[in-house]
């Protein structure tokens, strides 16, 4: 007796397998299902890369200078070309790489010419996150504050870094050496 007989060949197993898939109406159905979320996840990434794709503008390098809230309101995308961000108590030019993104009717587009502190900690996109005055985040707790500085992080990697939004009195940095330096050396090279 063929004790071989009995065990059924690979073959068989899946071909049998791949039967049952296509002509099994639950399995079809999953099967559908799994390949419509893939498409979606493939547009998703597709479309978050063209949000994040640098946009030509035209605009030269902005010259690193310390804002005010108010002076920072002025670059929104709408009264100024410019976009400026403020993050942590600094200052963002996301002109280049995140117009689409917080830009008019970008996704963001509510913190553009505003210190987006508050909101980005407490993922909230709602005109309660925005002050007309300096916001200190006194008032956030420790999460918040670590996912400030998280986004903080994220944008110095990301972003043009313009300088930094000034409080109530505080003197605005001079920039001018640094600028010289950065002539400069790029004279030498």
């Amino acid at each position: 007796m063929d004790s071989n007989a009995d065990i059924p060949k690979s073959e068989d197993v899946s071909g049998g397998f791949l039967v049952n898939i296509f002509t099994n109406p639950l399995n079809l159905f999953l099967l559908s299902i799994c390949a419509y979320l893939l498409y979606k996840i493939k547009k998703s990434n597709d479309e978050e890369d063209e949000q994040h794709e640098p946009v030509d503008t035209g605009l030269p390098p902005m010259k690193k200078r310390d804002l005010t809230v108010a002076q920072l309101s002025e670059y929104d995308g709408v009264k100024n070309e410019r976009i400026l961000i403020a993050v942590n108590g600094k200052v963002f030019d996301v002109t280049n790489r995140g117009k689409n993104f917080y830009g008019p009717g970008g996704a963001y587009g509510i913190f553009a010419g505003h210190d987006a502190s508050r909101g980005l900690a407490q993922f909230r996109l709602d005109k309660d996150v925005i002050k007309d005055e300096y916001d200190d985040l006194a008032d956030l707790g420790s999460a918040d504050l670590e996912s400030v500085r998280e986004w903080e992080m994220q944008f110095l990697e990301k972003y043009e870094f313009v300088g930094k939004l000034l409080k109530d009195g505080e003197e605005p940095t001079d920039y001018s050496d640094e600028e010289d330096t950065a002539e400069e050396k790029n004279k030498d090279d």
